[in-house]
């Protein structure tokens, strides 16, 4: 099995959001994700880039070339526009973008779209049924709605960074802009409601301000960390690798140096993990029947694990806890999942042309689209766009603007 296969490259127009338009006016990681989400299930996203400079995700993390792989991965499948929002024209531009438009993405600090005249009164004057996704720090209200905010300062109010990390240790965060990425995609699953209930309005105009703020983003998937403390007193603190109250659930070292891990927390799932290991003692003990018994003994469990990992290498410990229906992996870098045929056989991984730097194009793997649809799958159609790619043949479908006008627009930095 190949590490990569190509993307089927669906053309624009197919999918299950296929005639649905967005207009994405954000930058970054927050609004673009939503707008990724919409493009690789068939909407046409029309990306919104200041001149010249464009999306500064254009940046991240660039080792080489005029354009990020980071940028290249988050505005796949969008159309490139470049519009100065400040000027008066790039204002009437954005608003007869607007009226053409489902769907207006942003993710400015509250009150810049509206000091911008490109609030949700003047949104709507032009598009009455147009879905709204605000995303930024704090939220359109509460008294932190000025502050500005980014993933992770989000994820530190949001209360993950307070769980993250070793006991002794500051708190870290993970190796990705996940406030962002899950605000993004709250603000996918909000807009998307939005549109269903306006179909269902029965053709009425149903406007939808769709509020998505990072930190809120965060808090959302932090389970139950505030009711344990308000209801029984209890105040989670960082764990390192282990997962608090259930166990086991660790990771843990193998004779090759490696890592392993290992989610036994089961009950049944514990006693063939304790089988498997040579434990068959603890497997039966009464006292770890269940996951409040285990808890209670948790270095004992985690000892004997251990004992048996570090006598193995990595793929002897993983084959034989599957084997015996056990939920086990290794620690994946980004080579592991290159080579994964599990990966590829999903189609998870996808090729695609890039220019990596001036003058050498060559095939790049990008991440395939998530989740998988049977009857009307997604696709990456594609690598986001250089800059401005699209800024003629756009203003001239949906903002009537003719060449003419471009080069009046260009001359006088508008576009």
């Amino acid at each position: 099995m190949s590490p990569a296969v190509d993307d089927p490259a669906a053309p624009p127009g197919s999918g299950p959001l296929a005639g649905i338009r967005v207009l994405e006016l954000g930058n970054f990681i927050a609004a673009p994700m939503t707008g990724r989400v919409f493009a690789e299930f068939g909407a046409d996203v029309v990306k919104v880039e200041r001149p010249r400079t464009g999306d500064e995700l254009r940046g991240w993390r660039r080792a080489t070339g005029g354009t990020s792989l980071l940028f290249r991965t988050m505005a796949r499948g969008k159309r490139s526009v470049t519009l100065d929002l400040r000027s008066p024209e790039g204002r009437d531009i954005a608003l007869r973008l607007v009226a053409a438009s489902d769907v207006v993405l942003e993710n400015f600090r509250p009150g810049t779209l509206e000091r911008l005249g490109l609030g949700p009164d003047e949104l709507r004057a032009v598009r009455p049924d147009v879905v709204l996704v605000r995303i930024s720090g704090y939220g359109q209200t509460g008294p932190y709605r000025g502050r500005p905010g980014f993933a992770s300062v989000a994820e530190s109010v949001g209360g993950l960074r307070h769980l993250t990390g070793d006991p002794d240790r500051p708190p870290v965060r993970v190796g990705v802009s996940l406030g962002d990425s899950l605000a993004g995609l709250y603000g996918a699953v909000g807009a998307l409601m939005a549109l269903l209930r306006r179909e269902r309005s029965g053709g009425e105009p149903a406007p939808e301000t769709v509020d998505v703020a990072l930190y809120e983003a965060v808090f959302g998937v932090l389970e139950d960390l505030v009711p344990e403390h308000d209801g029984y007193g209890v105040v989670r603190e960082r764990t390192g690798a282990a997962l608090p109250g259930i166990v086991p659930s660790n990771t843990y070292p193998t004779g090759d140096g490696s890592w392993v891990i290992v989610g036994g927390n089961g009950d049944a799932v514990y006693r063939r993990l304790m089988t498997a290991v040579g434990r068959a003692d603890l497997a039966e003990d009464p006292r770890l029947a269940d996951n409040a018994g285990r808890v209670a003994h948790r270095e004992l469990i985690d000892a004997a694990i251990t004992a048996w990992t570090t006598g193995r290498d990595l793929a002897t410990a993983v084959a034989v806890l599957e084997d015996a229906g056990v939920p086990v992996g290794p620690v994946y870098a980004a080579a592991d999942i290159l080579a994964d045929p599990h990966y590829a056989e999903r189609d998870m991984l996808v090729r695609h042309e890039v220019e990596v730097e001036p003058g050498t194009v060559r095939p790049v793997t990008f991440p395939g689209v998530v989740p998988k649809l049977e009857r009307s799958p997604g696709s990456t159609r594609g690598v986001g766009p250089d800059l401005g790619a699209h800024t003629a043949e756009v203003l001239a479908e949906l903002a009537g603007v003719d060449a003419e006008d471009l080069a009046r627009l260009c001359e006088r930095g508008v576009v």
